[in-house]
């Protein structure tokens, strides 16, 4: 009997370019479940609920976890957050790829909870690289940038937890790394 299909979880610092290697793999693959994050967060600009995030109130959220619903939740910035458990199971029963992209604890908290997922940890050509790319995205005040900046560098001193690290320096090259991960996974799991 073939082993049901990989979960690939995707991590590392904000600032990091996650979700542009993310978006560039679904490009090549979109044949790849993406789990969507509920969170307590209210929306960003541009953001849309069922696609970016499951934006829920945090009575609705409390409720979901006390039902077991989440694979991991987290509390981040003041936010919580947490990966529905449903739609994975379903799409790896089916046999369909997943991919879940987690901060550091929400993937090391979903390789307890299943420990055949793959942990994949993107991050920066340097430090000096990601504070740049930080700055540049303008979306973070003088106190949140700093509070993001430090807890990037406690991110990237956990990247030895993981199976696999890409360095983000060309998305297109990255994106070619991650997908080389996850073909090699599906192979090894036929």
């Amino acid at each position: 009997m073939a082993k049901p299909a990989p979960l690939i979880v995707v991590s590392g610092p904000s600032g990091a370019g996650k979700g542009t290697v993310v978006k560039r793999l679904l490009e090549m693959r979109p044949d790849v479940f993406v789990s969507v994050s509920a969170t307590t967060r209210p929306a960003r600009s541009g953001e849309r609920h069922g696609t970016d995030y499951l934006f829920v109130s945090t009575q609705r959220f409390l409720a979901m976890r006390d039902r077991g619903e989440f694979l991991e939740w987290a509390e981040v910035y003041g936010n919580l957050y947490g990966t529905p458990r449903a739609p994975i199971e379903t799409a790896l029963s089916q046999g369909r790829t997943a991919l879940a992209e987690l901060d550091i604890q929400g993937a090391q908290a979903t390789k307890r909870a299943k420990p055949d997922a793959v942990l994949v940890f993107i991050e920066p050509p340097s430090l000096e690289d990601l504070v740049l790319r930080l700055r540049g995205r303008g979306t973070e005040d003088a106190e949140s940038l700093s509070r993001r900046v430090k807890a990037s560098y406690e991110e990237v001193k956990a990247k030895g937890v993981y199976d696999h690290i890409v360095v983000n320096s060309v998305v297109e090259t990255a994106a070619g790394e991650l997908l080389r991960i996850l073909e090699e996974q599906e192979k090894a799991r036929r």
